[in-house]
């Protein structure tokens, strides 16, 4: 059997790039994606000295033409994807910010990366996992997206995250029985550029249940949300 493929956006860095690694040293070929095209060839750089099959592709989530650029690459050079892993994000919303006085813009912002990249990726890449009856497709949420635990703060994030978590029950849903398994899960507070150097987590944490929603068997769980390789609720 040929390896299998990991697209792995947000890739350059953090999570994204401890994804990629463990990914590739599971004998994957990656294609690691990044909107920097600088830190990304060097993300790729370090994953080949790793021993990583890897290549790196320039993509901004927010942009169909890159999106539909990548699952153009990836059917040309690799047949299809096998695992989509959606990792690039960010958090926007100010240092105490508040849904009442909350910035419109960092909202419109903040969804198109958060929610919008990921659709945009799974509309591409999802219908090729469908077709050949096998896919792993993995979202990188958050627990301040969880409705039974909903505080104050961070709302566009937190929107952002819940409406993540509505795409991967409602496309698990459109695609059961058909081996293409969707979970989200949350990395918890990890010391990355966006979660800062007091995070208590270390990156290698944050990866490894994205590490493992991406390589289920067949059988495993699809529709969930994970943190520490166990359900957590939604």
């Amino acid at each position: 059997m040929d390896k299998r493929v990991a697209v792995i956006t947000g890739a350059n860095r953090g999570i994204g790039y401890e994804i990629a690694r463990r990914l590739g040293a599971e004998g994957m070929k990656v294609v690691a994606a990044s909107r920097d095209p600088a830190k990304g060839e060097a993300a790729v750089g370090r994953l080949r000295t790793g021993g990583a099959d890897a290549t790196f592709f320039h993509l901004d989530v927010t942009k169909d033409e890159d999106v539909k650029g990548l699952a153009k690459y990836v059917e040309a050079n690799f047949g299809a994807a096998d695992v989509l892993v959606n990792n690039a994000g960010v958090l926007l919303d100010s240092k105490g910010s508040r849904l009442l006085d909350a910035d419109q813009e960092i909202f419109r912002r903040t969804m198109e990366i958060n929610f919008y990249g990921p659709l945009r990726m799974i509309q591409a890449l999802a219908p090729g996992m469908r077709e050949r009856n096998y896919g792993r497709i993995v979202n990188l949420s958050s627990g301040l997206g969880q409705l039974t635990d909903m505080g104050s703060g961070t709302p566009a994030y937190r929107v952002s995250k819940s409406a993540l978590n509505v795409l991967t029950r409602n496309l698990a849903a459109d695609l059961a029985g058909t081996n293409v398994l969707v979970n989200s899960l949350c990395p918890g507070w990890v010391r990355t550029d966006m979660g800062g150097p007091n995070a208590t987590r270390s990156v290698e944490e944050g990866a490894n249940t994205a590490v493992w929603l991406a390589t289920l068997s067949d059988g495993g769980p699809t529709g969930g949300f994970f943190r520490d390789r166990l359900p957590i609720s939604w």
